[in-house]
């Protein structure tokens, strides 16, 4: 297992830790409890309203800002181009640096047209405000038609062992992209699972940890979050596991194609 994804446009800790619903101290808590277990991929939205904590974090944290990925999103209603670059620098004075790692657009946007959202995009790479970008909730038709409009290299989708991203992952290899799953532990659903379960125990593992390997030997990154310095070191410890082709197999015979995170606005799905 690789703990770096390597695509022709861009290489990204595999691992990251996510922030979605973390706020104030604990964000701040969070941020710095993962970076020293050794996260070195921190990921952060417009929406989830705690860049400056996630900033903050990694400005008290004494690791050099350039071993960090960082990435925050622009929610759907600045999609358009000035408000592409005015939420963006928003973004970079919240987080307190001059340029983020990956730019996404956090959802697809009904207005304005999506090649005036990527252009913009695209200029502030050109700028130096981010050294990547991407999208993230794109259905796979979506993905494909982003790919030929930008330089993009991700697309951040809700992928876990219940809800495969089979049409996305091929357009992603057909576009040299990389898949970023958000949600991979199913919102703590995998804990239960007798499957994963049994796969943890002959490995001493937990079944998150045996997710998370098994999201990473198939090349795509995972973002997992949590509010517990122990889990978040856990969660941490993964990269001696070496999944077999069974028990590979086994995993991915628990897709159910369920979503669990589907607000009104989301897209019609695979």
């Amino acid at each position: 297992m690789d703990d770096v994804i390597e695509t022709g446009r861009c290489n990204v800790p595999a691992l990251g830790f996510g922030t979605w619903q973390l706020e104030g101290d604990e964000a701040y808590d969070a941020v710095r409890a993962a970076l020293e277990v050794g996260y070195r991929h921190i990921d952060t939205a417009q929406a989830y309203g705690n860049e400056e904590e996630v900033g903050r974090a990694l400005a008290d944290s004494g690791v050099d800002r350039d071993e960090v990925f960082v990435t925050t999103k622009i929610w759907k209603d600045n999609a358009a181009p000035r408000d592409v670059a005015a939420s963006t620098t928003e973004s970079l004075r919240r987080l307190g640096m001059d340029r983020v790692d990956l730019l996404l657009l956090h959802w697809p946007a009904d207005d304005p047209p999506l090649e005036e959202t990527l252009a913009a995009m695209t200029e502030l790479l050109d700028q130096g405000q981010t050294r990547f970008i991407g999208v993230s909730n794109f259905p796979s038709q979506a993905l494909d038609r982003a790919a030929h409009l930008a330089p993009i290299v991700t697309d951040q989708v809700e992928h876990h062992p219940y809800l495969a991203v089979d049409e996305i992952k091929s357009v992603a290899a057909e576009h040299d992209l990389f898949v970023t799953a958000y949600s991979p532990l199913a919102r703590g659903r995998v804990l239960d699972d007798e499957v994963l379960g049994g796969i943890a125990e002959a490995h001493g593992k937990t079944p998150p940890q045996i997710v998370l390997a098994w999201l990473l030997q198939a090349g795509v990154s995972a973002i997992p979050r949590s509010r517990s310095p122990e889990r978040i070191a856990q969660n941490f410890d993964i990269f001696d596991i070496d999944l077999s082709d069974d028990e590979i197999a086994r995993i991915d015979g628990l897709d159910r194609g369920r979503r669990l995170i589907d607000p009104p606005f989301a897209p019609a799905w695979d």
